[in-house]
C-alpha cells in the first residue's frame, strides 16, 4: 500500500489554505510534514484520512486502509487500560496480543482504569491503539503531545521497527524530532494564493 498526492488542493473552514500539493509515500517509509501553526498540517492530515474533502486534485489511497491519530487519545475512561484496547482490536476485527503493552509501557497499568491515568499514560494508549488496529497508513497529528523523552524514544522505535518495518508507512506532522530518516515537506510553498478558487474537482482512489 503506498500513498500518492497530486495536485491537491484544500481548504479549511472554505478557505483555501494548501493548493498544487504532489507528493509520494512508499511501503516503510514516513514523511514529516513542517509548517508554522496555521499552515495546514491537521487540515492536510484530515484530508489523506478522507474526513474532509479537498477541492481539487487526486489521492492515490482508500480512506479505509488509514488511520488517523490527532491530539485526542481516543479512550474510555471506564474501560481498563487492557479493556480499551481490546475494545479496539474487536472493533477492527484484529487478534490483541499483549506485546503491545510492552511496546508502549503499558504493562503495569494493564488493569488501570483509562479515567485514572495521567496525560503521558493516556497518550501512550492513545498510540497503543495504533498497534492493535493494523491500518497500514498512519497519519499522525503531534503525537508525541505529552509524552517525556523516555516515551518519544519508545514511540519512534515502535513507528520505526514495527510499523514502517514491516510495510507500513506515515504521515507525521510534528515539530519533535524521532530520528527517522524521513523526508520532509514544508507546506510554506503550498500555500494558497488570494485567487484560488473553491471549485471541487478531486478523487479518491
Amino acid at each position: 500500500m503506498s500513498l500518492r498526492v497530486e495536485g491537491l488542493s484544500i481548504a479549511r473552514g472554505g478557505v483555501p489554505v494548501l493548493e498544487g500539493l504532489s507528493f509520494a509515500v512508499e511501503p516503510g517509509q514516513a514523511l514529516i510534514l513542517r509548517g508554522p501553526n496555521g499552515a495546514g498540517k491537521t487540515t492536510l492530515l484530515r484530508v489523506l484520512a478522507g474526513l474532509a474533502p479537498p477541492l481539487s486534485g487526486r489521492i492515490d489511497a482508500t480512506p479505509e486502509s488509514a488511520a488517523y491519530a490527532s491530539h485526542a487519545d481516543g479512550i474510555k475512561a471506564t474501560l481498563s487500560v487492557t479493556e480499551n484496547l481490546r475494545f479496539w482490536a474487536d472493533l477492527y476485527g484484529r487478534s490483541f496480543g499483549a506485546e503491545v503493552l510492552d511496546d508502549f509501557d503499558l504493562r503495569a497499568l494493564r488493569d488501570r482504569p483509562a479515567g485514572t491515568l495521567s496525560a503521558g499514560q493516556s497518550r501512550r494508549l492513545g498510540l497503543a491503539r495504533l498497534g492493535v488496529i493494523g491500518r497500514p497508513v498512519l497519519l499522525l497529528d503531534e503525537p508525541t503531545v505529552s509524552l517525556d523523552a523516555a516515551s518519544v524514544a519508545r514511540f519512534a522505535a515502535w513507528l520505526r521497527e514495527r510499523h514502517l518495518g514491516q510495510g507500513g508507512l506515515a504521515v507525521i506532522a510534528t515539530h519533535v524530532p524521532l530520528g527517522l530518516d524521513a523526508p520532509e515537506l514544508d507546506l510554506g510553498r503550498f500555500r494558497a494564493s488570494p485567487r484560488s478558487t473553491q471549485g471541487s474537482d478531486a478523487a479518491f482512489l
